[in-house]
């Protein structure tokens, strides 16, 4: 086998199950040293007795960034004391086969060892998003539709046409690395505060016919994380590209909708619903520290329909002098957007 201009010897031998205390490193593998060094100062510390070492590498340096390769400094010890301090810890290394060169570095079941599980929290921005309340179905009676079948002022099906503003989220999130570039994550996105604002077109487009709604939305997602392959050895300024996937369920919640017109206001009852939602997903991460990442995504979400009450409304004369009751049927709007976020990933 040839690594570099060097030629090394590689052999598969079998190892017995031995007993060993082991550091966990996070960086380049010929920085290992000083996890050993570590291992020996605290096996001498209480007198224990020191056999082999190993190296074992979970990442494969040919596609996982330097400052990613995930690797356990290990050496045998033949005592009972407790487990050394955090990040040290003593286990069995089962009979196994394995590739041993260099460090005696050694690939020991590769998908259990190099599973990890992370917490992640962040921020984001949903930006603004075009969108339009329509009849769930324009020929209904009783409840009447609220905007029926015709031909709005502006030459377009009656509708409210507008935009679903950009709005904050916060996130938070919990996964597990099942392969060194792939990881699977169940992630919940809370947006508070989730305004439309447009314009209906009973009337002439001149006239007066605001529509604006207040909701919120919660949103819980299954979602696959790909690293992708990294420009150079160090990424783009140390970040490195990922894509994702993911499907879930998405809890809307719309307060009464307000139609103002010349004279009158029209009052549409509000509704929660729940509907599927997907996402798709791009970004950059960074090692910040051995533990925790950096994500910078960009996200775009399909997150099903808003819907609106069918029930009681309300004409209200903004003089004061009438109130007029009307039984509705629902309305919708679907919703989906792009959002920019920024969150850490803490590794355990």
């Amino acid at each position: 086998m040839r690594h570099g201009d060097a030629v090394i010897d590689v052999q598969i031998k079998t190892f017995k199950p031995i007993h060993v205390a082991r550091v966990r490193h996070v960086g380049p593998y010929t920085k290992v040293g000083p996890c050993f060094e570590q291992l020996f100062r605290w096996a001498d510390s209480i007198g224990a007795r020191t056999g082999r070492v190993l190296t074992l590498s979970w990442d494969d340096p040919e596609t996982v960034p330097p400052e990613r390769l995930r690797s356990d400094a290990c050496v045998e010890l033949h005592t009972h004391e407790a487990p050394p301090p955090r990040r040290q810890a003593r286990h069995p290394v089962a009979t196994t086969r394995a590739a041993a060169w260099l460090y005696a570095a050694a690939a020991l079941t590769g998908s259990t060892a190099s599973a990890e599980g992370y917490l992640r929290t962040g921020v984001g921005i949903a930006l603004d998003a075009s969108a339009h309340f329509t009849d769930t179905d324009c020929a209904r009676e009783m409840p009447a539709a609220l905007y029926g079948c015709g031909t709005g002022g502006d030459g377009n099906p009656l509708r409210s046409a507008g935009d679903f503003a950009s709005s904050g989220a916060i996130e938070f999130g919990v996964g597990y690395a099942v392969r060194p570039a792939v990881r699977l994550q169940i992630r919940a996105t809370y947006r508070p505060v989730v305004l439309f604002g447009g314009e209906a077109n009973f009337l002439e487009p001149t006239r007066e016919q605001s529509v604006t709604v207040e909701g919120s939305s919660l949103s819980g997602l299954i979602e696959a994380e790909f690293d992708l392959p990294t420009p150079g050895e160090r990424g783009i300024a140390g970040f490195h590209p990922f894509a994702g996937v993911g499907i879930g369920r998405a809890r809307h919640r719309l307060g009464e909708t307000r139609m103002r017109f010349p004279r009158t206001d029209t009052i549409v009852p509000g509704a929660a619903s729940t509907e599927w939602a997907w996402t798709v997903t791009a970004g950059f991460s960074r090692a910040l520290s051995e533990r925790t990442v950096l994500d910078v995504t960009w996200r775009y979400a399909d997150q099903g329909d808003v819907v609106t009450a069918e029930g009681a409304g309300r004409v209200e004369w903004r003089d004061g002098s009438r109130t007029l009751p009307l039984d509705l049927a629902a309305t919708r709007a679907q919703i989906n957007h792009h959002s920019v976020g920024l969150s850490v990933r803490y590794g355990w």
